[in-house]
Protein backbone atom coordinates (compact mmCIF):
# COMPACT_ATOMS: atom_id res chain seq x y z
CA UNK A 1 0.00 0.00 0.00
CA UNK A 2 1.17 3.47 -1.27
CA UNK A 3 1.23 5.88 1.74
CA UNK A 4 0.42 9.44 0.54
CA UNK A 5 2.41 12.26 1.83
CA UNK A 6 0.36 15.49 2.75
CA UNK A 7 1.65 18.88 0.65
CA UNK A 8 2.88 20.73 3.51
CA UNK A 9 3.45 24.71 3.49
CA UNK A 10 4.37 27.63 5.51
CA UNK A 11 1.36 30.18 6.08
CA UNK A 12 1.53 32.95 3.55
CA UNK A 13 0.27 35.76 5.87
CA UNK A 14 2.59 34.71 8.79
CA UNK A 15 5.72 34.00 6.61
CA UNK A 16 8.75 36.33 7.77
CA UNK A 17 10.37 37.51 4.65
CA UNK A 18 13.99 38.94 4.31
CA UNK A 19 13.72 41.94 6.24
CA UNK A 20 12.25 40.04 8.90
CA UNK A 21 8.54 41.26 8.72
CA UNK A 22 5.46 38.52 8.29
CA UNK A 23 4.16 39.45 4.51
CA UNK A 24 0.78 40.34 5.98
CA UNK A 25 3.31 43.93 6.96
CA UNK A 26 4.93 44.16 4.00
CA UNK A 27 4.41 47.73 2.29
CA UNK A 28 3.28 45.60 -0.63
CA UNK A 29 0.74 43.97 0.75
CA UNK A 30 -0.01 45.80 4.48
CA UNK A 31 -3.16 47.18 2.95
CA UNK A 32 -4.59 43.28 2.88
CA UNK A 33 -2.91 42.46 6.35
CA UNK A 34 -4.61 45.56 7.97
CA UNK A 35 -8.06 44.39 6.38
CA UNK A 36 -7.99 41.01 7.08
CA UNK A 37 -6.15 40.77 10.21
CA UNK A 38 -8.83 39.58 12.38
CA UNK A 39 -9.02 36.23 10.74
CA UNK A 40 -4.36 36.81 10.20
CA UNK A 41 -3.09 35.48 14.33
CA UNK A 42 -2.83 32.12 14.81
CA UNK A 43 -4.46 32.59 18.30
CA UNK A 44 -7.56 35.06 18.67
CA UNK A 45 -11.02 35.73 20.47
CA UNK A 46 -13.87 37.15 19.20
CA UNK A 47 -16.61 38.80 21.34
CA UNK A 48 -19.67 40.26 20.89
CA UNK A 49 -21.94 42.75 22.87
CA UNK A 50 -25.66 41.43 23.85
CA UNK A 51 -26.90 45.04 23.81
CA UNK A 52 -25.86 47.26 20.67
CA UNK A 53 -25.44 50.66 21.25
CA UNK A 54 -28.34 52.15 18.47
CA UNK A 55 -27.29 55.05 16.59
CA UNK A 56 -29.63 57.21 14.47
CA UNK A 57 -28.32 58.64 11.21
CA UNK A 58 -28.35 62.37 10.59
CA UNK A 59 -25.46 63.02 8.41
CA UNK A 60 -24.37 66.64 8.54
CA UNK A 61 -23.18 67.53 4.60
CA UNK A 62 -20.65 70.17 6.11
CA UNK A 63 -18.47 68.22 7.32
CA UNK A 64 -17.92 66.02 4.15
CA UNK A 65 -17.51 69.40 2.11
CA UNK A 66 -14.55 70.24 4.28
CA UNK A 67 -10.74 70.45 2.75
CA UNK A 68 -9.29 68.45 5.29
CA UNK A 69 -11.63 66.11 5.54
CA UNK A 70 -11.61 66.19 1.44
CA UNK A 71 -7.86 65.36 1.68
CA UNK A 72 -7.89 63.02 4.24
CA UNK A 73 -10.68 60.92 2.48
CA UNK A 74 -9.51 60.87 -0.75
CA UNK A 75 -5.87 59.72 -0.26
CA UNK A 76 -4.66 56.36 -0.81
CA UNK A 77 -4.37 55.26 2.33
CA UNK A 78 -7.44 56.00 3.44
CA UNK A 79 -9.80 53.23 4.72
CA UNK A 80 -12.68 54.07 6.85
CA UNK A 81 -13.85 57.41 9.14
CA UNK A 82 -17.19 57.70 10.80
CA UNK A 83 -18.08 60.66 13.18
CA UNK A 84 -20.62 59.98 16.37
CA UNK A 85 -22.49 62.87 18.15
CA UNK A 86 -23.99 61.33 20.99
CA UNK A 87 -26.25 59.08 19.55
CA UNK A 88 -26.42 59.93 16.05
CA UNK A 89 -24.04 59.20 13.31
CA UNK A 90 -23.34 62.84 11.76
CA UNK A 91 -20.26 61.78 9.24
CA UNK A 92 -19.20 58.88 7.52
CA UNK A 93 -17.10 57.86 4.67
CA UNK A 94 -15.38 54.58 3.31
CA UNK A 95 -12.61 53.80 0.47
CA UNK A 96 -13.76 51.82 -2.50
CA UNK A 97 -12.42 48.64 -0.90
CA UNK A 98 -13.42 48.95 2.25
CA UNK A 99 -17.13 49.26 4.08
CA UNK A 100 -19.47 49.55 7.43
CA UNK A 101 -19.23 46.30 8.67
CA UNK A 102 -15.48 45.56 7.71
CA UNK A 103 -13.22 45.07 10.96
CA UNK A 104 -9.69 47.01 10.72
CA UNK A 105 -6.93 46.70 12.65
CA UNK A 106 -6.60 49.34 15.09
CA UNK A 107 -3.05 48.94 16.82
CA UNK A 108 -2.14 51.10 19.24
CA UNK A 109 -5.11 52.68 19.85
CA UNK A 110 -6.33 50.23 21.78
CA UNK A 111 -4.19 50.90 24.74
CA UNK A 112 -6.95 53.10 25.34
CA UNK A 113 -8.64 49.47 26.89
CA UNK A 114 -6.19 49.45 29.21
CA UNK A 115 -6.31 52.98 30.69
CA UNK A 116 -10.04 51.62 31.21
CA UNK A 117 -9.11 48.92 33.23
CA UNK A 118 -6.33 50.73 35.50
CA UNK A 119 -8.78 53.37 36.16
CA UNK A 120 -11.70 51.03 37.60
CA UNK A 121 -8.70 49.29 39.87
CA UNK A 122 -7.45 53.04 40.40
CA UNK A 123 -10.76 54.55 41.23
CA UNK A 124 -12.02 51.55 43.29
CA UNK A 125 -8.74 51.40 45.72
CA UNK A 126 -7.35 48.24 44.70
CA UNK A 127 -4.66 49.53 42.87
CA UNK A 128 -2.09 51.88 44.19
CA UNK A 129 -0.17 52.87 41.04
CA UNK A 130 2.86 54.79 43.08
CA UNK A 131 3.44 50.93 44.15
CA UNK A 132 6.72 49.17 42.12
CA UNK A 133 5.96 47.06 39.62
CA UNK A 134 7.89 44.00 41.02
CA UNK A 135 5.95 44.44 44.26
CA UNK A 136 3.04 42.55 42.17
CA UNK A 137 5.05 40.61 39.81
CA UNK A 138 8.02 39.43 42.08
CA UNK A 139 9.25 37.61 39.16
CA UNK A 140 9.48 40.56 36.34
CA UNK A 141 13.56 41.59 35.31
CA UNK A 142 14.61 44.50 35.75
CA UNK A 143 13.49 46.10 32.74
CA UNK A 144 10.23 47.11 34.93
CA UNK A 145 10.75 45.71 38.13
CA UNK A 146 11.92 49.11 39.76
CA UNK A 147 9.50 51.38 38.42
CA UNK A 148 6.15 52.35 39.73
CA UNK A 149 3.19 51.92 37.57
CA UNK A 150 2.59 55.20 36.77
CA UNK A 151 5.94 55.61 35.35
CA UNK A 152 4.30 52.65 32.85
CA UNK A 153 1.20 54.03 33.05
CA UNK A 154 2.97 57.54 31.91
CA UNK A 155 5.64 56.01 29.02
CA UNK A 156 8.10 57.14 31.62
CA UNK A 157 10.91 54.82 32.21
CA UNK A 158 13.51 53.45 30.19
CA UNK A 159 14.82 49.99 29.43
CA UNK A 160 16.01 47.71 26.32
CA UNK A 161 12.76 47.10 24.95
CA UNK A 162 12.99 49.70 21.74
CA UNK A 163 10.58 50.40 19.67
CA UNK A 164 12.10 51.71 16.41
CA UNK A 165 9.53 51.08 13.21
CA UNK A 166 12.54 52.04 11.35
CA UNK A 167 14.71 49.03 12.21
CA UNK A 168 12.78 45.91 11.57
CA UNK A 169 14.70 43.85 14.14
CA UNK A 170 13.32 46.29 16.93
CA UNK A 171 12.03 44.58 19.71
CA UNK A 172 8.28 46.24 18.44
CA UNK A 173 8.27 43.37 16.04
CA UNK A 174 10.03 40.65 17.74
CA UNK A 175 7.18 40.78 20.29
CA UNK A 176 4.87 39.52 17.68
CA UNK A 177 5.74 36.22 17.91
CA UNK A 178 4.37 35.86 21.27
CA UNK A 179 0.86 36.77 19.55
CA UNK A 180 1.20 34.30 16.41
CA UNK A 181 1.25 37.21 14.11
CA UNK A 182 4.60 35.40 12.63
CA UNK A 183 6.13 31.99 12.31
CA UNK A 184 9.08 31.38 14.43
CA UNK A 185 12.27 31.28 12.48
CA UNK A 186 13.32 27.99 14.49
CA UNK A 187 9.98 26.22 14.39
CA UNK A 188 9.88 25.59 18.48
CA UNK A 189 6.64 27.29 20.50
CA UNK A 190 6.80 31.10 20.82
CA UNK A 191 7.37 32.57 24.09
CA UNK A 192 4.49 33.32 26.53
CA UNK A 193 3.99 36.93 26.89
CA UNK A 194 4.90 36.67 30.60
CA UNK A 195 8.06 35.22 29.54
CA UNK A 196 8.72 37.73 26.78
CA UNK A 197 7.99 40.40 29.68
CA UNK A 198 9.68 39.35 32.49
CA UNK A 199 13.24 38.86 30.38
CA UNK A 200 12.87 42.88 29.12
CA UNK A 201 16.30 43.87 30.75
CA UNK A 202 17.26 47.80 32.14
CA UNK A 203 19.43 49.46 30.53
CA UNK A 204 22.57 49.72 32.11
CA UNK A 205 20.74 49.06 35.14
CA UNK A 206 18.78 52.07 35.43
CA UNK A 207 14.64 52.65 34.26
CA UNK A 208 15.49 56.70 34.35
CA UNK A 209 14.07 58.48 31.53
CA UNK A 210 16.20 61.44 30.90
CA UNK A 211 14.69 62.39 27.42
CA UNK A 212 11.86 64.85 28.34
CA UNK A 213 9.54 62.96 26.70
CA UNK A 214 7.46 60.51 26.78
CA UNK A 215 9.60 57.05 25.96
CA UNK A 216 6.72 54.80 24.00
CA UNK A 217 7.51 51.36 24.42
CA UNK A 218 3.99 48.90 23.70
CA UNK A 219 5.59 45.92 26.14
CA UNK A 220 4.41 49.12 29.01
CA UNK A 221 1.02 48.42 28.20
CA UNK A 222 1.17 44.69 28.51
CA UNK A 223 2.73 44.79 31.77
CA UNK A 224 -0.13 46.82 33.34
CA UNK A 225 -2.72 44.26 31.65
CA UNK A 226 -0.46 41.42 33.86
CA UNK A 227 -0.71 43.92 37.11
CA UNK A 228 -4.74 43.96 36.35
CA UNK A 229 -4.87 40.77 36.24
CA UNK A 230 -3.19 39.98 39.31
CA UNK A 231 -4.75 42.34 41.45
CA UNK A 232 -7.89 41.98 40.21
CA UNK A 233 -8.45 38.33 40.26
CA UNK A 234 -10.50 38.58 37.16
CA UNK A 235 -9.72 36.65 33.97
CA UNK A 236 -8.75 38.81 30.81
CA UNK A 237 -11.70 36.98 29.33
CA UNK A 238 -13.85 38.84 31.74
CA UNK A 239 -12.25 42.31 31.31
CA UNK A 240 -12.84 42.46 27.77
CA UNK A 241 -16.34 41.13 28.03
CA UNK A 242 -16.90 44.05 30.23
CA UNK A 243 -15.48 46.68 27.77
CA UNK A 244 -17.38 45.22 24.96
CA UNK A 245 -20.39 45.04 26.71
CA UNK A 246 -20.32 48.55 28.17
CA UNK A 247 -19.47 49.90 24.16
CA UNK A 248 -22.11 48.41 22.92
CA UNK A 249 -20.46 47.03 19.40
CA UNK A 250 -22.39 46.20 16.87
CA UNK A 251 -19.78 43.72 14.64
CA UNK A 252 -17.03 41.65 16.71
CA UNK A 253 -14.44 42.53 18.96
CA UNK A 254 -11.50 40.61 17.60
CA UNK A 255 -8.16 40.33 19.76
CA UNK A 256 -4.97 38.56 19.52
CA UNK A 257 -3.39 36.31 22.23
CA UNK A 258 -0.56 34.72 23.04
CA UNK A 259 -1.23 30.65 23.55
CA UNK A 260 -2.13 31.35 27.25
CA UNK A 261 -4.62 33.61 26.49
CA UNK A 262 -2.82 36.80 27.23
CA UNK A 263 -4.61 39.20 24.81
CA UNK A 264 -2.19 41.44 22.91
CA UNK A 265 -3.92 44.79 24.36
CA UNK A 266 -1.09 47.24 22.83
CA UNK A 267 -2.29 46.49 19.81
CA UNK A 268 -4.41 43.23 18.59
CA UNK A 269 -7.60 44.34 18.33
CA UNK A 270 -9.99 45.01 15.14
CA UNK A 271 -13.11 46.32 14.41
CA UNK A 272 -15.59 48.18 12.26
CA UNK A 273 -15.10 51.93 12.03
CA UNK A 274 -18.96 52.65 13.80
CA UNK A 275 -17.59 50.54 16.74
CA UNK A 276 -14.45 52.22 17.04
CA UNK A 277 -16.49 55.45 17.30
CA UNK A 278 -18.69 53.68 19.84
CA UNK A 279 -15.62 52.94 21.67
CA UNK A 280 -14.81 56.70 21.43
CA UNK A 281 -18.13 57.14 23.23
CA UNK A 282 -17.39 55.59 26.33
CA UNK A 283 -14.86 57.94 27.22
CA UNK A 284 -18.01 60.75 26.02
CA UNK A 285 -19.80 59.43 28.68
CA UNK A 286 -16.70 58.75 31.17
CA UNK A 287 -16.74 55.30 31.76
CA UNK A 288 -20.36 54.51 31.68
CA UNK A 289 -21.33 51.90 29.61
CA UNK A 290 -24.69 51.26 27.46
CA UNK A 291 -25.35 48.59 30.12
CA UNK A 292 -24.94 51.15 32.90
CA UNK A 293 -21.49 49.15 33.64
CA UNK A 294 -19.59 51.95 34.93
CA UNK A 295 -16.02 50.84 33.86
CA UNK A 296 -13.36 53.29 35.44
CA UNK A 297 -14.91 57.03 36.45
CA UNK A 298 -15.33 60.24 36.05
CA UNK A 299 -12.67 61.51 38.05
CA UNK A 300 -10.02 59.08 36.87
CA UNK A 301 -10.94 59.77 33.07
CA UNK A 302 -10.45 63.69 34.14
CA UNK A 303 -7.44 63.43 35.86
CA UNK A 304 -6.28 61.65 32.86
CA UNK A 305 -6.53 64.62 30.69
CA UNK A 306 -6.17 67.50 32.67
CA UNK A 307 -2.95 66.22 34.63
CA UNK A 308 0.67 67.20 33.73
CA UNK A 309 2.55 64.60 32.36
CA UNK A 310 5.16 64.57 29.54
CA UNK A 311 4.84 65.40 26.07
CA UNK A 312 4.41 62.97 23.25
CA UNK A 313 7.55 64.14 21.76
CA UNK A 314 9.23 67.61 20.24
CA UNK A 315 7.06 68.10 17.77
CA UNK A 316 4.85 71.80 17.88
CA UNK A 317 1.18 71.18 19.60
CA UNK A 318 2.21 67.55 20.27
CA UNK A 319 -0.31 66.17 23.09
CA UNK A 320 0.63 64.58 26.60
CA UNK A 321 1.39 60.97 27.13
CA UNK A 322 -1.34 60.20 30.19
CA UNK A 323 -2.45 57.28 31.57
CA UNK A 324 -1.79 55.14 28.41
CA UNK A 325 -3.40 57.91 26.39
CA UNK A 326 -2.89 60.92 24.12
CA UNK A 327 -4.37 64.09 25.46
CA UNK A 328 -4.77 67.81 24.98
CA UNK A 329 -5.84 68.80 27.92
CA UNK A 330 -9.51 68.93 25.92
CA UNK A 331 -9.73 65.15 23.96
CA UNK A 332 -8.59 61.94 24.75
CA UNK A 333 -7.46 59.55 22.16
CA UNK A 334 -4.64 57.01 20.78
CA UNK A 335 -2.89 56.80 17.54
CA UNK A 336 -2.11 53.24 16.03
CA UNK A 337 0.78 52.57 14.07
CA UNK A 338 0.15 52.56 10.00
CA UNK A 339 -2.38 55.59 10.09
CA UNK A 340 -4.86 54.96 13.02
CA UNK A 341 -6.69 57.36 15.18
CA UNK A 342 -9.43 57.48 17.62
CA UNK A 343 -10.22 60.66 19.26
CA UNK A 344 -13.40 61.70 22.08
CA UNK A 345 -14.41 64.86 23.13
CA UNK A 346 -16.57 64.83 26.61
CA UNK A 347 -17.39 68.30 26.01
CA UNK A 348 -18.83 67.93 23.22
CA UNK A 349 -20.04 64.13 23.36
CA UNK A 350 -18.59 63.69 19.91
CA UNK A 351 -16.12 60.81 18.97
CA UNK A 352 -14.16 59.91 15.64
CA UNK A 353 -12.45 57.19 14.40
CA UNK A 354 -10.19 57.06 11.21
CA UNK A 355 -8.58 53.95 9.47
CA UNK A 356 -6.02 54.28 6.97
CA UNK A 357 -2.96 52.05 5.90
CA UNK A 358 0.35 54.01 5.49
CA UNK A 359 2.50 51.96 2.45
CA UNK A 360 5.68 53.34 3.49
CA UNK A 361 8.78 51.05 4.77
CA UNK A 362 8.28 52.89 8.22
CA UNK A 363 4.40 52.65 8.07
CA UNK A 364 4.04 56.11 9.87
CA UNK A 365 4.31 59.73 8.24
CA UNK A 366 4.35 62.22 11.06
CA UNK A 367 2.80 64.94 8.97
CA UNK A 368 0.11 62.76 7.62
CA UNK A 369 -0.89 61.96 11.20
CA UNK A 370 -0.80 65.67 12.49
CA UNK A 371 -2.95 66.42 9.57
CA UNK A 372 -5.55 63.64 10.81
CA UNK A 373 -5.69 64.36 14.32
CA UNK A 374 -6.27 68.61 13.59
CA UNK A 375 -8.82 67.27 11.16
CA UNK A 376 -10.78 65.40 13.94
CA UNK A 377 -9.79 67.71 16.58
CA UNK A 378 -11.54 70.44 14.76
CA UNK A 379 -14.49 68.15 14.00
CA UNK A 380 -14.82 66.96 17.66
CA UNK A 381 -15.00 70.74 19.21
CA UNK A 382 -17.36 72.38 16.07
CA UNK A 383 -20.25 70.08 15.81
Amino acid sequence: MTTLKPHIYLNPDLLVTRDNRPRWNQPETRRHGFHNFYRIPRYTMSVRSAEVFDIETNINENIGSRDDVKKMINNEFFSGMAVIRNQELIFESYAKDFNPTHPHLAMSVMKMTINLIIGDLVSKKILDPQKKVKYFIPEMGSGYAEATVQQVLDMDLENEYSEDYGDVFADCFLHEACWGWRLSADKKPEKTQKSFLKNIKSKNGKIENNSGYANYKSANTEVLAWIAEVVSKRSFMDWIIDIVEATGIEGNWYMSTDREGFPAFSGGVSLNTRDMARFGQLYCRYGKGVNNLQISSRKYIEETRNRKSLTLDQRQNSPNYSNQTFTNGTWLGHGGYGGQFLLANPDTGISVSFFSVLLNKKAMDYDYLGDMVNMMESIASEY
